[in-house]
């Protein structure tokens, strides 16, 4: 018997669970998006097996549907749906990144009869869009359930069948609990992000040369500023009362760092720079819960060709990289030019190659 999914919202998180979702056997994957152009650019990429135009085209058939919309498009869409004709046994679920709002709402479809399990897929990319979706993006990642206290657990459990086929790590946490731990490690480090480089444009008014000098540490730390404006105002604003006890946290932390300096005890200072060291060294970053780019940074000499040499010796080993760029000031790095790969193995073939074949040293930050 076939398995019918739908998913609304065809971006880089949609897009991608979608692709996954077709390795599940006997499942079909329909697609809807609210912009015209991503529906054709689904379509024409085999996102989904077949695209819709309105999902109530095809909510009378559909086992699952999935919203992988951004959490105040979803809570309008959990709206919307209640007066869908809807399976009996229909499961709904999200991928949006606050969960307490999402749960809040799905008060209101429990109380129809309407099962919803949030979920949360902790994973991403620099790139957005459909065209940025790949089957393989979830692949080890955690991926947060957030199910009602009470909710069935035969319910999860099909849930949980589908999503296996994203190859992620699928936990079941509370709403609350989630919103949380998401504060500490993902949503405040973006606003301590975003303040770093508010303080380099103040400064670089009075120094213009700083921001030339912005490379290595700050280049990595703010590298998160970067992402979408409008994705990060709604995830601070749904998720303000953790933020803001984050922020009071965060600004004891720094009172004491500023007495730590004021004192001048260089024994002091070093055991929290390594403390700090201690606890970064054992975080389980190439397995942990957010997107990671496998980087190698390579001590390559300036002359002409050095790059397409080394392109050349990883294409004869069919080794295929995400990115490389070349950064031009060394402070706080390995290496001048830093490729990129998609997983751990095919970083390590590739520092193997580069080390056998050209000589250079290569180093993982």
């Amino acid at each position: 018997m076939t398995r019918n999914v739908l998913v609304i919202g065809l971006g880089l998180i949609g897009g991608s669970i979608a692709l996954a979702l077709q390795k599940a056997p006997q499942t079909r994957v329909y697609g809807y998006d609210a912009f015209t152009q991503t529906r054709v650019m689904a379509k024409t990429l085999n996102v989904v097996h077949e695209v819709v135009d309105h999902p109530q085209e095809v909510t009378e058939k559909v086992d699952f549907i999935i919203f992988g919309t951004p959490v105040n498009a979803t809570i309008d869409w959990m709206e919307k749906l209640k007066t869908w004709t809807l399976k009996d046994t229909v499961i709904i679920t999200d991928t949006g990144s606050t969960k307490s709002l999402i749960m809040e709402k799905a008060e209101e479809l429990l109380a129809e009869g309407i099962t919803f399990i949030g979920g949360h897929p902790m994973a991403g990319s620099h790139k957005s869009g459909v065209t940025a979706a790949k089957p393989h993006l979830f692949e080890n990642a955690y991926y947060m359930l957030t199910p009602h206290e009470k909710e069935d657990e035969c319910a999860i459990e099909r849930l949980e069948d589908l999503l296996k086929y994203t190859h992620s790590k699928i936990v079941k946490v509370d709403a609350k609990e989630h919103d949380h731990m998401t504060a500490v490690v993902s949503h405040f480090p973006h606003i301590i992000a975003a303040s770093l480089v508010h303080q380099l444009y103040q400064e670089n008014a009075q120094f213009p040369m700083t921001s030339s000098l912005a490379a290595g540490g700050f280049r990595d730390i703010t590298r998160i500023a970067s992402s979408n404006p409008l994705l990060w105002r709604d995830i601070t604003v749904q998720n303000r009362q953790e933020l803001i006890g984050q922020l009071d946290q965060w600004l004891r932390e720094m009172d004491a760092v500023k007495s730590l300096l004021e004192g001048g005890d260089v024994s002091l200072i070093e055991q929290y720079f390594a403390m700090a060291k201690e606890v970064r060294d054992e975080l389980p970053i190439s397995a942990g819960a957010f997107f990671t780019s496998f980087d190698l940074y390579v001590d390559v000499p300036d002359y002409p060709g050095v790059i397409s040499e080394l392109t050349g010796y990883l294409a004869d080993e069919n080794i295929s990289i995400t990115n490389i760029r070349i950064v031009e000031a060394r402070e706080d790095i390995f290496g001048i030019l830093v490729i990129s790969f998609q997983n751990a193995e095919d970083r390590e073939r590739a520092a193997t190659c580069i080390s056998r074949k050209a000589s250079f040293e290569t180093y993982i930050s």
